[in-house]
């Protein structure tokens, strides 16, 4: 079949998305200009909507549509936790748990020498500067959880964090290994990962 010019467009951009291949993109373009045009308009608006929108919270690097996030902002949250994770699906995972009601910071990445990404590209830099923050003098942050996923790249992370915040007089600990190895929390059960937050180490 001949395919137009726009209609090829759509599939290469449909393939973008993780695990959408040309058949899966063909399949998803031809569905909604065959029976649902109106989502195709809601869907590409609300991307736009939020392409244009949404930021990175100035403290813990989340997405958000404020300078702050509403997480950062919520005074009932324990200041002085703080939970290192890669992206904001494994924040939104844990959050979900309901078992932590610390504070975040979003990596939006891991550290991957072999593809390029380096310290500086995950930003751990700021990481370091929002444990080194003081309030009234005194440290706010007095506990980093490190909630890399258990894959070799975030292991590296975990470790190169940990190294980092040896000599700042916080207390560094890691997820239980109650979420299996190899494994991305956003996959995870939420008992496991509840679990694994509880008997940290």
């Amino acid at each position: 079949m001949a395919e137009t010019h726009s209609l090829e467009l759509l599939v290469q951009a449909l393939r973008r998305l993780p695990g959408v291949g040309v058949k899966s993109a063909q399949r998803m373009a031809f569905h909604l200009l065959q029976h649902d045009r109106e989502g195709a308009l809601k869907l590409a608006q609300a991307l736009q909507h939020a392409v244009a929108q949404v930021k990175h919270c100035s403290l813990c690097h989340t997405f958000t549509e404020d300078d702050v996030c509403p997480t950062c902002r919520d005074a009932r949250r324990d200041r002085s936790q703080l939970c290192v994770v890669e992206n904001p699906a494994d924040q939104s995972a844990l959050e979900r748990t309901g078992a932590y009601r610390g504070l975040y910071f979003v990596l939006m990445g891991k550290l991957s020498p072999l593809d390029g990404v380096g310290p500086r590209d995950i930003g751990l830099e700021k990481l370091f500067d929002r444990v080194d923050r003081r309030v009234d003098g005194e440290r706010e942050v007095r506990e980093v959880i490190l909630a890399t996923n258990f894959t070799a790249e975030g292991e590296t992370t975990a470790h190169v964090i940990s190294q980092g915040l040896k000599s700042r007089g916080v207390s560094v600990t890691r997820l239980a290994r109650g979420v299996p190895v190899g494994s991305e929390l956003e996959y995870v059960d939420l008992g496991t990962i509840a679990h694994a937050l509880v008997d940290r180490r």
